[in-house]
């Protein structure tokens, strides 16, 4: 009798919150709601931050001080708890909160909202709401905003380490933003994955020295990593790995090394990247020697040529550049013809294909 009564409550209650009867419900089908399910999720850095939650509609209805009161706990949406997920822990206007599912409910006000986040997160609706199982509430302004029929959340203002959360129904919007440590977790988390089948290979180690050299920090790990990935296989590309993380610790003669040891174990490609990525520097002489040094080291690859019509096409000697480039042609993948021959036609013309 008393789970009848507790049903017939729920029951009650959300056609009361839906504002008609005529809508079928059952507790034993699955059948349509008036309030569909919805999950939206953001990735953050690595972090997934997702909303779980049903969608009323406006349906006419007076909704802001009216459906949804004033001064109260509101469900942020229709039916069970609106969860709201997090992977790793999280900011939420700044306050701290730990990763986990919550209950998401909010106090709207006419001028000021309420954001809950509570430790329960399986209960219906608000109803049972208890403020000693909060672990977090924070206050945001509401906004004016497009009319949404149907209750929506978005999110907004997507950075590698934040976003806004906003809630959009009638003509308000609520956003409140959620921010990740995201340089920190990743860290974090790259020492869990390298301990791994990822630490038998080494692109993984190289993969994560990059990271951190792209991102400006923690520059000696980066340089650790580095090490590892040459202990598993020395590459061109570890050893060029190495030799930035040299360079960004100021260890200027080391990375030099590294460089050149680097350039030894490199094919026509890595050389021509290498010497292509100089000359877009503006070091040019340095470049000019790498696409001469290829073209002695691998004679009869497309891409040498490619180089040397560069260096040609840079000294303004367009007749040997366009030589190149039509040996470069002959000897290219079908998929690369195109392009070369576009940049020969440039050359005949007596244009510089660097600019």
């Amino acid at each position: 009798m008393f789970k009848l009564l507790v049903r017939a409550l729920f029951v009650v209650e959300g056609l009361l919150l839906l504002g008609s009867f005529g809508q079928a419900q059952s507790f034993v089908l699955d059948l349509p709601r008036p309030s569909q399910h919805a999950v939206v999720t953001q990735r953050i850095g690595i972090t997934d931050v997702t909303i779980n939650y049903h969608r009323p509609m406006v349906n006419k209805r007076k909704v802001w001080g009216g459906l949804v009161p004033y001064g109260q706990v509101w469900r942020a949406g229709a039916n069970e708890n609106t969860t709201i997920k997090f992977t790793d822990p999280v900011t939420i206007e700044g306050k701290p909160l730990p990763a986990g599912t919550y209950g998401l409910h909010m106090i709207p006000g006419e001028n000021e909202w309420t954001v809950i986040f509570s430790t329960n997160s399986t209960s219906w609706g608000s109803f049972t709401y208890n403020q000693a199982e909060d672990a977090l509430r924070v206050t945001v302004k509401p906004q004016t905003a497009d009319y949404h029929e149907v209750l929506t959340y978005d999110f907004d203002d997507v950075n590698p380490d934040s976003s806004l959360v906003t809630l959009r129904w009638e003509k308000v919007a609520v956003p409140f933003k959620v921010g990740v440590n995201t340089h920190e977790i990743v860290a974090e988390n790259l020492h869990n994955q390298l301990r791994g089948l990822a630490q038998y290979s080494w692109d993984g180690w190289d993969d994560a020295a990059n990271y951190l050299l792209q991102e400006k920090i923690d520059l000696e790990e980066a340089l650790k990593y580095s090490d590892k990935s040459i202990q598993n296989e020395a590459r061109y590309d570890n050893f060029m790995t190495k030799s930035r993380a040299l360079e960004a610790l100021g260890r200027k003669e080391e990375a030099t090394t590294a460089r050149d040891k680097a350039l030894t174990m490199a094919n026509a490609i890595q050389l021509h990247s290498y010497a292509r990525q100089m000359q877009i520097d503006g070091k040019q002489t340095e470049a000019f020697a790498i696409y001469r040094d290829n073209a002695k080291k691998n004679p009869d690859q497309w891409i040498v040529h490619v180089g040397l019509s560069r260096m040609y096409s840079a000294q303004g000697d367009f007749t040997n550049a366009a030589k190149e480039m039509n040996a470069a042609v002959a000897g290219a993948p079908d998929g690369q013809k195109q392009p070369l021959q576009a940049f020969a036609r440039r050359l005949e013309a007596k244009e510089d294909i660097n600019k």
